[in-house]
Formats: C-alpha cells, sequence, structure tokens
C-alpha cells in the first residue's frame, strides 16, 4: 500500500509527523490483516530531510537546528547556488546530510519506535512551503 501525506510546516525546524504515519499504519493493518512488515517513508524534496529523533524534550529539536546553522552557515561565499535567498543551498546541504528516507519496522500492528522516538520532517527553508511524503507499508 502506497499513500501520500501533505504535510504543511509553520516555519523551519522539525515537526513531528508521527501520528500522521502511525495512522496510515493502522489502516493498512485494517485493510490487510497483517501485524508485521515494514513502512519506509520519502519525503520529495531537496530542502526538507526525515529523521528519527527524541520526542519527549523540545530542547532536543532546538540544540540540532542550531548545530546545523553553526555546521551550514546562511551566506557562505563557498555557495553559487542562491537562486531562492541565502537559506537556499545551506537547505540543501542539511538535507544532504541527513536523509530523504527511512524504514521502520511494523510489529504487533505498530511502528517499532523506541519509548522517545518520533518520526519527523526537518523543514530546512525559512519559508516553507507544503511537502510531501510518500509512505510505502509493505509485508
Amino acid at each position: 500500500m502506497v499513500r501520500e501525506l501533505e504535510i504543511a510546516p509553520a516555519k523551519a525546524g522539525l515537526h513531528e509527523v508521527t501520528a500522521e504515519i502511525e495512522s496510515l499504519v493502522a489502516d493498512w493493518v485494517r485493510v490487510t490483516g497483517k501485524r508485521e512488515g515494514l513502512c519506509t517513508v520519502f519525503v520529495r524534496h531537496t530542502s526538507a530531510s526525515l529523521l528519527i529523533q527524541e520526542n519527549a524534550d523540545p530542547d532536543v529539536r532546538r540544540d540540532l537546528d542550531a548545530f546545523f546553522a553553526r555546521l551550514v552557515p546562511e551566506g557562505d561565499p563557498l555557495y553559487r547556488h542562491t537562486t531562492e535567498g541565502p537559506d537556499d543551498m545551506p537547505s540543501h546541504v542539511r538535507s544532504a546530510l541527513t536523509s530523504t528516507s527511512l524504514s521502520i519496522p511494523i510489529l504487533a500492528g505498530r511502528l517499532a519506535l523506541g519509548t522517545w522516538q518520533g518520526v519527523y520532517l526537518w523543514e530546512h527553508r525559512r519559508k516553507p512551503s507544503r511537502r510531501e511524503l510518500v509512505v510505502h507499508l509493505a509485508e
């Protein structure tokens, strides 16, 4: 089963999408009767990424944003690609350093995430736009 999710982040940063993906897993379990499988999530953009990260303390998300801002700063004279503004090329680099797809096992009809883990869309642009995720669920 393949489904698409539209996410509209309000700003740059990490946006948890675990509940939306779990809802698709629940539908898959209901339709197929399967309780074990694999959930693959893919983001269709080059300036956003996916991440499994702690979902309990918001400081983790803030610290990750701060670290990446220092690691891949805006305005670096090395960048030639600035067509869409000063955050354009840094967003591509940040996406390249993280992931555009994730694979998460499904056990007992649920995502096999750890206690403090959540699935996040990481919006790297300051002026975010609608993002598309493709979710593939299979045995």
